[in-house]
């Protein structure tokens, strides 16, 4: 499926889509909504339960639960795709359409008639402090500052009232501190079943000004469709599934919100955060329902944002890269490794400019011949080529995440720091690159075990177990060759294959003992005392 066919779908066609690439699986028995989380949790599709006890709308959950649905979400043929994709959507957004009204919006309901509990929100893990909301595209709206979007949870308290995790510094925070400071609410729109292009748009965390609408415009190739709400002065997704109508009221952060099972794989402490009144739910007829499931939906739609941040950080250093991989062991969120085609000192330039971005909290900087994607190969190249003293360095009190659970405990309200950590792993100024030159097994490329199990033998040279004068003629073909270029044992073995093994070992054997054999500084073998020829240390 391309983006050009893809690029008007709504949430529902990128659904079937998943159905069609057998990546989504139908369940029409009976569910009871505790059951959802941890039968998602066993599956490798996507699920939708069409039957949940004591609700008239289905579930669907896990879309981006692995990355090759992450992929087809984006219209890509592999994960990697995604963040080009993202690139271009940041240099060429497309700014949204604005509709009169909202395809969805098919039923309307109002004020003291809004029933969240009517909605089947389930409750994901054990400790977590109720039914959580967790795939809003939420969309607000500043009278300096103008719109923002973004991806918040949202816990459901009451008919009508939530809690929103705004605990972290970001826009949306930045908002409703600014209503509270002005003793008025902060208006909101909370759209809930939107296709991925809008969640991965909204996800981006972009600087004051940009519009991620714009960015989701740009991750389809067309614009995302925008409506007004019903009752408050903000837009929503057009062709989301809900949309619920809120207001952050002005009561500061001093409501319990959560616990919550984090994107760190942990259970998140309780936070402090405002309430949120809902004014309004509108849906279409027949509308589905998207629970994200943490952690690993939250993880891989997270991760392509980060790739393209710290693109565009090395970019802006000079540094030219190979390749970056945002670790899935670091929650997609906190540890990088970068592999760079470097040139002097540029080890150093590249982690400094990976650090600065977002929450990043340990980077590791290899040369280009390690496979960032290779963790044996990443633990390699720091164990061979680093030098804590000379290599590693810590930048304390930097901006941290505040569900870092390695922090000390700050009041409410403070924002966090902690440590950034850079490894240069790659290899140092002025140290011969010989030394890193890699085992290479010869005749890797003919002689194939596959084809030797499958009854494959080799044919005999022309001469095995050559005799004494053979032997000797064969040391003097040898003498000559190495005379003029040295050569490795393997090499000469190979020029020489119509010999066996055995009399080419005793060919060179018997040049040794004559004292003519010797090796050049990269060891390969050469005459002794020619030019090529290796000079013995100066003794002390």
């Amino acid at each position: 499926m391309t983006l050009e066919n893809t690029k008007n779908e709504t949430f529902r066609e990128f659904l079937e889509r998943l159905r069609q690439e057998h990546e989504l699986v139908d369940i029409k028995q009976a569910i009871d909504i505790r059951h959802i989380a941890t039968l998602v949790d066993q599956s490798d599709k996507a699920l939708l339960f069409h039957n949940v006890i004591g609700y008239k709308i289905p579930v669907v959950s896990g879309i981006f639960r692995n990355q090759q649905r992450t992929a087809l979400s984006m219209s890509c043929s592999n994960f990697s795709e995604i963040e080009a994709r993202l690139r271009q959507a940041i240099d060429r957004p497309i700014p949204p359409e604005y509709l009169k009204s909202a395809p969805g919006k098919e039923v309307i309901i109002l004020g003291d008639d809004v029933d969240l509990f009517s909605l089947p929100v389930p409750i994901c893990s054990i400790s977590d402090g109720g039914p959580m909301i967790t795939a809003g595209v939420v969309m607000a709206r500043d009278p300096e500052y103008g719109i923002n979007a973004g991806v918040y949870r949202f816990l459901v308290k009451e008919r009508n009232i939530t809690g929103i995790d705004i605990n972290t510094p970001n826009n949306l925070r930045l908002f409703a501190q600014r209503a509270l400071e002005s003793g008025r609410s902060c208006p909101i729109s909370i759209s809930i079943g939107t296709h991925p292009f809008d969640i991965m748009g909204a996800g981006y965390r972009a600087p004051l000004g940009v519009d991620e609408m714009g960015l989701a415009g740009g991750l389809r190739g067309a614009p995302s469709r925008l409506a007004p709400c019903e009752t408050v002065d903000v837009p929503c997704v057009a062709d989301a599934e809900f949309v619920l109508e809120a207001e952050i009221l002005p009561t500061g952060w001093v409501w319990p919100e959560g616990r919550f099972g984090e994107f760190t794989r942990l259970m998140g402490g309780l936070h402090w955060n405002p309430l949120v009144k809902i004014k309004a739910i509108t849906h279409r007829r027949d509308p589905i329902y998207y629970s994200l499931h943490m952690p690993w939906e939250n993880t891989w739609v997270g991760a392509p944002t980060r790739y393209a941040a710290i693109r565009a950080a090395l970019k802006n250093a000079g540094v030219q890269v190979k390749d970056i991989n945002v670790t899935i062991g670091g929650c997609a969120m906190w540890h990088a490794v970068i592999s760079v085609k470097k040139q002097a000192g540029e080890g150093k330039n590249a982690l400094l400019a990976a650090l600065s971005v977002m929450d990043l909290k340990h980077a590791v900087v290899v040369d280009d011949d390690i496979d960032v994607f290779d963790p044996i190969d990443v633990e390699w190249a720091i164990a061979t080529r680093v030098q804590g003293d000379r290599d590693v360095f810590v930048i304390p009190g930097a901006r941290a995440k505040p569900l870092d659970p390695s922090l000390p405990v700050v009041p409410p309200g403070t924002v966090p720091t902690g440590a950034k950590v850079g490894i240069d792993a790659t290899i140092g100024e002025g140290i011969p690159r010989e030394r890193f030159e890699r085992i290479a097994y010869a005749y890797a490329e003919s002689a194939k075990l596959n084809e030797y199990l499958a009854g494959k033998g080799d044919r005999l040279p022309a001469i095995v177990n050559a005799p004494s004068d053979q032997v000797s003629q064969l040391a003097q073909k040898i003498h000559a060759l190495i005379e003029k270029t040295p050569g490795y044992y393997s090499e000469i073995a190979e020029q020489f294959s119509d010999y066996d093994f055995q009399s080419i070992a005793r060919a060179l054997g018997k040049l040794h003992a004559e004292e003519k054999l010797w090796q050049d500084p990269r060891g390969r073998l050469c005459i002794r005392g020619s030019a090529f020829a290796a000079k013995p240390p100066m003794k002390s």
